[in-house]
């Protein structure tokens, strides 16, 4: 597509698309293709001047090349993507502010005096019904503020005073619904699937085949751990499985053959074979759309406390107003403390304060599942690491591959890439990606594979028992024994790598031996959780002491727990809850699940098991832990702000009335001035906590 470049500094270019405006998918398309670039940066496409800005690495030369061969007929965008970009949800609120803006001036200017007062009257009559509505229910909510003041100016004749407070009513619910689904859009889309590869069943072998090439009736296996990606009947096998994400259930669902499962919910026990249903559709991103309009996780408790002041601050502004006029016999100061009160303000600062820092995080690659969790964040003093794939790299690789009989090292390679290839843990990753490096076909030779959480796999080939797992497993829960020849041999096994043991017939079969090495950022990162205010950094882990011992002197760590079970993390973390304490659980395995679950706030790895970024409250992504720092200056900011807007409407709207019940402010100026106020507050609550990139703020 021909461009121009508008503007260019070092790193940065702003380029113009040879026509007037772009369709809002053309611009998703843009974006879509500009991100998927190994030298962009960040990107942001207008749609409406065909403009982007294009922060970039490199030469400046493939990154023109690239622009030029951009053809929006060629590229193929994941399913759901572009009519879910919020994009043209943007557009549209925009439209409505500036339609409102450009009717309310537009009136003064051309259409007459009476005419605009019977309309003003006419319009009243849907804001004073709601407060009478309210009445009738026995309740004395804002809207009945907004209907005395409303129909007290209509009474009174002063029609500009109503017009004023109907607009600026109506500006802030633009702004409220606007900045509400764009920040609900924003959180679904990161929660919405992103399954790949997904396990065929095709003449009763599982086969690994692309997501994008399932079609209705087809069956896959969905094993225990693993997200469901597509809606469908269970055929065969019996599975516990977590629906909260669509329903808010916190307890599993038991699924048998002919039950419905629905994508994205997660197998948390079992494993199932399933006749697909649907795999086209927007489907998912709807349902989580509902589930969090629906779900009171997005509310915070400064949230329900500020909803419930307002409320309670209702009757007060009424019986206010009646004591200033008892007082005073004068309508128009009893009206200055109508037109002002903290309740507007208040309902409408506080969730759009906390959405948009939800929306902020996703820019940094976090998702935040409802704003008590960045509360929790702010508050927390005790955070809990597993170590491995998180306080160590996502990517550990094998290292060497030791055999102890059964037979050479490819070969034994070879099975354990077989059984491993069917769950998600970093370490089994890291076999698969061994196998296929050294070119091993291991095609399905195993009986059905069991995986026993936080411990290993067991099946069988050709008659044989085969387990692969850690020490404690293989050896003292399997009873399996190292023969008499190899055990000098096995006990100079390498101390810097973790093990991973193979046993066949209950006979050590080869040790895989793996780097995990630590993250470069990990110690930097554990020094300034600490400077943010945690008091109690702890490393927990299912390692052996000696490796559990090393790792934690690297990041400095204040304590540390090796060889623990699942069960272990979660009774340690309630056991700091009990003491009154706020804990944050980082994690990536189904071993940390039940410990994410246990915290106030869980934290996943973005590419670790998938029933652990089900259960956790926040999802950061895989390659720095530095977004955790982040988090919690993000919300140690959240709650200041949220304080000073308190601060602040409390103290201005109490100024409105003083002055308004002393006389120097008149009820139409103190109305525009609290509802002025209101809007400011809203937008300002609006922008974002911490500095951005400048193509983030780009306009």
């Amino acid at each position: 597509m021909d461009f121009i470049i508008k503007h260019e500094i070092t790193g940065r270019m702003r380029v113009h698309f040879k026509k007037d405006k772009m369709t809002f998918k053309e611009a998703d398309i843009l974006l879509y293709y500009l991100q998927g670039l190994p030298s962009v940066k960040d990107a942001r496409v207008y749609e409406r001047t065909a403009d982007a800005v294009v922060l970039y690495e490199g030469e400046r030369g493939g990154l023109l090349s690239d622009l030029k061969g951009f053809n929006p007929q060629h590229i193929e965008m994941p399913e759901g993507m572009a009519e879910n970009s919020g994009r043209e949800l943007n557009a549209v609120y925009q439209e409505k502010l500036l339609q409102k803006i450009i009717l309310r001036y537009g009136a003064k200017l051309f259409i007459p005096y009476p005419v605009r007062m019977a309309y003003i009257a006419l319009k009243s009559l849907k804001y004073i019904w709601k407060g009478v509505r309210s009445l009738a229910q026995g309740k004395l909510e804002v809207t009945v503020l907004d209907a005395a003041a409303i129909g007290v100016s209509v009474l009174r004749r002063d029609m500009d005073t109503a017009g004023s407070v109907m607009f600026l009513l109506g500006i802030g619910e633009i702004l409220e619904e606007w900045t509400h689904k764009k920040s609900v859009g924003d959180l679904a889309r990161s929660m919405s699937l992103n399954v790949k590869k997904v396990w065929q069943k095709v003449e009763g072998q599982e086969v690994l085949s692309d997501a994008s090439g399932i079609r209705p009736g087809d069956k896959i296996v969905v094993h225990m751990g693993n997200v469901i990606p597509f809606d469908g009947i269970v055929e065969e096998g019996e599975a516990l499985v977590n629906q909260a994400s669509l329903t808010g259930e916190a307890l599993a669902v038991r699924k048998n053959p002919g039950g419905y499962v629905y994508a994205g919910t997660v197998l948390e026990e079992g494993e199932i074979v399933i006749q697909v249903e649907k795999t086209k559709g927007t489907t998912r991103f709807e349902k989580i759309v509902t589930m969090i309009e629906e779900s009171e996780k997005l509310k915070s408790s400064v949230e329900g406390r500020a909803e419930n002041l307002a409320d309670k601050l209702v009757p007060y502004t009424l019986a206010g107003t009646a004591l200033v006029w008892l007082l005073t016999r004068n309508v128009t100061k009893a009206l200055a403390v109508l037109m002002v009160d903290f309740s507007c303000a208040l309902k409408l600062s506080m969730p759009i304060t906390v959405l948009s820092a939800m929306r902020e995080a996703g820019q940094y690659q976090i998702t935040v599942k409802g704003g008590k969790f960045l509360e929790a964040v702010a508050d927390a003093q005790t955070i809990v690491f597993d170590k491995t794939g998180t306080l160590t790299k996502a990517r550990p690789t094998v290292k060497e591959v030791i055999s102890f009989g059964e037979g050479d090292e490819r070969e034994m390679l070879r099975i354990a890439a077989c059984m491993e290839e069917h769950f998600p843990h970093s370490m089994a990753k890291a076999v698969v990606k061994a196998a296929k490096k050294e070119n091993l076909v291991h095609d399905e030779m195993h009986a059905r594979v069991d995986y026993i959480v936080a411990h290993g796999i067991s099946s069988s080939i050709d008659g044989r028992k085969v387990v692969i797992g850690s020490y404690h497993f293989v050896f003292e829960d399997e009873k399996c024994t190292v023969r008499e020849e190899y055990k000098e041999q096995f006990h100079q096994l390498p101390e810097e790598y973790s093990h991973l043991y193979l046993a066949i017939d209950h006979q050590l079969a080869a040790v895989i031996c793996i780097e995990d090495p630590l993250r470069e950022e990990a110690p930097s990162v554990i020094e300034a959780l600490r400077e943010t205010g945690l008091s109690r950094i702890v490393m927990m882990t299912g390692d052996s002491e000696r490796t559990a011992a090393a790792i934690a002197k690297k990041v400095g760590v204040d304590e540390y727990y090796s060889e623990v079970l699942p069960e272990d993390k979660a009774s340690f973390i309630e056991a700091e809850k009990a003491a009154g304490r706020k804990v944050i659980m980082v994690g990536d395995g189904m071993n940390d699940s039940p410990a994410l679950s246990a915290s106030d706030v869980g934290i996943a790895i973005s590419d670790g098991a998938e029933i652990a970024r089900e259960i956790a409250d926040i999802t950061i992504a895989a390659d720095d832990l530095r977004e955790i720092v982040v988090l919690k200056h993000l919300s140690g900011r959240l709650m200041k702000r949220i304080h000073a807007n308190y601060r602040f409407i409390v103290g201005f709207n109490t100024g409105l009335i003083i002055l308004g019940i002393a006389g120097i402010l008149m009820p139409a100026t103190s109305a525009l001035l609290h509802n002025i106020s209101t809007v400011g507050i809203s937008l300002k609550s609006m922008q974002d906590l911490l500095p951005g990139t400048s193509v983030q703020t780009d306009v």
